[in-house]
């Protein structure tokens, strides 16, 4: 990035805190839900809302009657929405504003010109390298590949591999491609990961399985299956890792997933390099709901129950929460940015939550229980904050904080503003008043680089009265012990003469 342009990015988001900060945003009172974030003790405070629910849009406001069960929902790079209409086997394409339906997908047609249809579709994905739509034909056991038009190019179904165990059915879920047409596929009976096919079809194995969290009785089974004989192996039950619920993939060609398992913890959310290593599985991370949380008597805890998962064009990693109709929204980081929605008939809350997408400044979220997507939008408080995270991202920490400083003054408990100015003054050399940021953020990384850095610039300073200190100190025990040793030798010498 040029000089000259980060000059730009920095003017623009300064002047867009210094504009805000003259109309003070509060908390939408039509929110039916109470707006909060996390302090650094992990204790549920309210907080400044980052988006709130434009409108809610129905088949029947677009027109093609109800939306029965859908499943999915996925933007193209040209912006227009795919909703995958499960109940009623069809795709709905439609455009940015979410007021026109641009066509129905419910007819697909072979080579050979004869025609299939859809029977209950979970999930859709548009390529941005070819332009070609990847079906999760559920019920139909395949996955179509086709042209905008319905032309099907492709189409999978069960591997016949013996890596694939074939007393399993073929139940694809959701599907995605990455740039090099390798077509990666969801199956809600497969907990080896995502099941993965070259861009001709052919099976090649299984990409960036789950771990099996380390509990008491994973543990118990490891040791016992160590001494038992292969039968008696045989007849214990064995610890299996969870399976994803969806995945994403951003810009870079990484592949994040979502586990929606109320049983395990390890890998809710991973971001998956071409190898399927996750380059999150050293993150101390919590995703979802903090246990201590209790901002209000009328809320509870769930267990987190991740449905989906969407990758910004920023880098922005959106979390869909089914348990509580919640959005959890973190940077590239994973530090809890927002939280958005819940479960709730009005507008903003969900029934069952299925699916999400943004687009720009907006969050998108569908309830397959109402048949609506809800439109959340950005508020003049979420657009510094990722304002002062974009900077953030692009290592302009100090750019970053005139904007961290505005947040605080909207909302003093922000957490994630503290890590901001902990990282920037830490960038400047000023280690004590990093240390004192990142001791409120108990961002403890950043505290150690900064303690690291404020001992070297101490040791720096005072060497020279150190090691004359010590130079003293070490004279004065030696000479003290001459000393002592002499007034001895004469009080032996005195004694003995009388």
């Amino acid at each position: 990035m040029s000089k000259g342009f980060k000059r730009f990015l920095a003017a623009a988001f300064a002047g867009v805190y210094m504009i805000s900060s003259a109309s003070f945003m509060a908390v939408s009172a039509d929110e039916p839900y109470d707006v909060y974030n996390y302090d650094r003790w992990g204790e549920a405070i309210p907080s400044q809302a980052g988006y709130i629910a434009d409108r809610a849009v129905s088949g029947d406001d677009l027109g093609i009657g109800h939306l029965k069960d859908p499943s999915d929902l996925f933007k193209d790079k040209d912006n227009n929405f795919y909703i995958a209409d499960t109940g009623n086997n069809r795709i709905v394409v439609v455009d940015s504003e979410f007021k026109r339906v641009i066509k129905i997908l419910d007819t697909f047609k072979y080579e050979d010109g004869t025609e299939t249809t859809l029977n209950s579709p979970k999930g859709i994905f548009v390529s941005d390298e070819n332009g070609m739509l990847y079906i999760a034909d559920n019920e139909n056991a395949r996955v179509l590949i086709c042209d905008a038009q319905g032309n099907i190019s492709l189409e999978i179904t069960k591997p016949t591999s013996e890596i694939y165990n074939q007393d399993l059915t073929f139940l694809p879920q959701k599907v995605l491609a990455d740039k090099a047409g390798n077509i990666y596929v969801v199956l809600n009976n497969v907990t080896s990961g995502a099941a993965m096919f070259d861009n001709t079809g052919d099976f090649i194995g299984y990409y960036g399985a789950n771990r099996v969290e380390a509990t008491s009785e994973v543990i118990a089974n490891y040791f016992w299956n160590a001494i038992l004989s292969d039968e008696a192996r045989a007849k214990r039950r064995r610890s299996v890792p969870a399976g994803f619920s969806n995945f994403d993939i951003d810009a870079e060609g990484f592949i994040y997933t979502s586990t929606q398992s109320t049983t395990q913890t390890t890998d809710i959310v991973k971001k998956l390099n071409p190898a399927g290593d996750n380059l999150f599985a050293d993150y101390e991370m919590y995703i979802g709901d903090w246990p201590s949380m209790s901002i209000s008597s009328s809320q509870k805890i769930d267990e987190t129950q991740l449905v989906d998962i969407d990758i910004s064009e920023d880098g922005t990693i959106n979390c869909l929460d089914l348990a509580t109709g919640r959005v959890f929204q973190y940077d590239e980081d994973l530090w809890l940015m927002f939280i958005v929605g819940t479960k709730a008939d009005q507008l903003g809350g969900f029934t069952r939550p299925s699916a999400l997408e943004t687009m720009g400044d907006n969050i998108y979220v569908l309830d397959q229980t109402k048949g609506t997507v809800t439109i959340f939008v950005e508020t003049e408080f979420g657009e510094i904050v990722h304002g002062a995270v974009s900077l953030y991202n692009a290592g302009y920490y100090e750019d970053a904080l005139d904007p961290w400083y505005e947040i605080l003054k909207r909302d003093g408990n922000y957490r994630r503003a503290y890590i901001g100015i902990a990282s920037a003054m830490l960038n400047k050399g000023e280690y004590k008043t990093a240390m004192e940021y990142a001791k409120k953020a108990d961002a403890g990384l950043i505290y150690n680089k900064a303690f690291e850095g404020w001992r070297s610039d101490f040791l720096k300073e005072y060497f020279g009265w150190i090691i004359g200190g010590l130079a003293v100190v070490i004279i004065g025990v030696w000479g003290g012990k001459k000393l002592y040793k002499k007034k001895k030798a004469q009080k032996v010498t005195k004694e003995g003469d009388n």
